[in-house]
């Protein structure tokens, strides 16, 4: 019996649920989930040469992450069946203070799937259009960040030496360099 069949007969198993996330078991294997099957979206926005990037504090990490612009789809109250497009263009604006004219999906991604089931449609925003300073909701403690794309590479590993953590999303901007031999 293949590892796909085994855990295909196994029940998925509830061990622990909160608001946002909850901790399963199938089989022998641990991992979470977002409640209510919420997906994220992910922006790419880069503007005359330059990527938009984010700056925030996250608790698991302990410490700053430089990220892309990214949010929940329908995580409100009464927008359950939120547009993903339309997600990502409000979360954009709220966290950069960039609208983009034009918003296109690249497709699903799943960022740690033998640990977490979540799915993120990335985005790659167009037409930039600058309307206020960005920064998130209240509590979210945003810091934007407007880099050279082809200032990228140094942007992050200065980040890095100042003991911030990069999201895997990162690798969008540094595979050419990576991909090189």
């Amino acid at each position: 019996m293949s590892l796909e069949d085994e855990y295909r007969e196994q029940p998925e198993q509830m061990r622990w649920e909160g608001r946002f996330i909850a901790a399963k078991t199938r089989g022998r294997w641990e991992y979470v989930s977002r409640t209510r099957n919420i997906k994220a979206a992910v922006i790419l926005a880069i503007d005359d040469g330059h990527v938009l990037l984010v700056e925030q504090f996250r608790v698991p990490l302990g410490r700053p992450c430089i990220e892309l612009p990214a949010g929940l789809i329908g995580d409100e109250a009464g927008s359950e069946h939120e547009d993903a497009a339309t997600a990502a263009a409000r979360e954009l604006e709220e966290e950069t203070g960039y609208r983009p004219g034009r918003i296109e999906s690249i497709g699903e991604f799943h960022s740690s799937p033998g640990m977490v089931t979540e799915a993120f449609t990335l985005f790659r925003a167009h037409d930039l259009e600058k309307v206020s300073d960005g920064g998130g909701v209240e509590g979210e403690g945003i810091t934007v960040h407007r880099v050279a794309v082809t200032e990228i590479e140094g942007f992050l590993a200065s980040k890095r030496a100042d003991g911030y953590a990069v999201d895997v999303r990162m690798l969008l901007l540094l595979a050419p360099g990576i991909m090189q031999d």
